[in-house]
């Protein structure tokens, strides 16, 4: 068995869990998300938790098994807690402001990058040089950040651009360090 697959998931307060044959509804104070589950996967609720079993032991169906039973437990907490993820602008003169439903980027081109933001995500900006996606879909939230940071991807020789939190950025060295004089 998958080590992942075969935990239940454990059904908070607050949170309702419909299974149909192939589809997942988990809905919460938050939102509500569904899944359309693999027909080599069952779904059942036992009481306050989710199991996910799985119809044989080949190796494709051996890792979809694990990966239903994340996504299920991923829409739990999506809806209980939500998922954000943070960047951070570094460069002269970059910054970034949320204005309703798009996000302003000044990030050194000779225009300003209007990023439109989707439904169901959330755009924050604490401050002028950081940005925090928010929302209940992991996937769209992870999805969304790395298309802004993609608008101005870091360089690995100054650090300028668009990076995760907690990315660490390999620098090189430049040209007058690589003449040896």
């Amino acid at each position: 068995m998958s080590r992942i697959g075969k935990q239940p998931v454990t059904i908070p307060s607050g949170v309702s869990v419909s299974v149909d044959k192939s589809k997942v509804t988990v809905k919460g104070p938050k939102g509500s998300l569904s899944l359309d589950v693999p027909s080599t996967c069952a779904v059942a609720q036992e009481g306050n938790t989710v199991v996910v079993t799985r119809a044989n032991d080949e190796k494709s169906v051996r890792a979809g098994h694990g990966s239903t039973r994340a996504h299920i437990a991923n829409m739990v907490r999506g809806v209980t807690d939500g998922f954000s993820k943070e960047l951070e602008i570094i460069g002269v003169g970059y910054k970034a402001e949320a204005k309703g439903k798009t996000l302003v980027l000044t990030i050194g081109y000779s225009h300003l990058v209007n990023f439109p933001v989707p439904d169901g995500i959330t755009v924050e900006t604490p401050e002028p040089t950081k940005i925090k996606v928010s929302g209940i879909d992991r996937q769209r939230v992870g999805q969304v950040a790395a298309e802004i940071r993609a608008v101005r991807s870091p360089e690995p020789y100054k650090g300028k651009g668009i990076k995760y939190i907690d990315e660490h950025i390999e620098r090189k060295a430049g040209k007058s360090a690589a003449s040896g004089t």
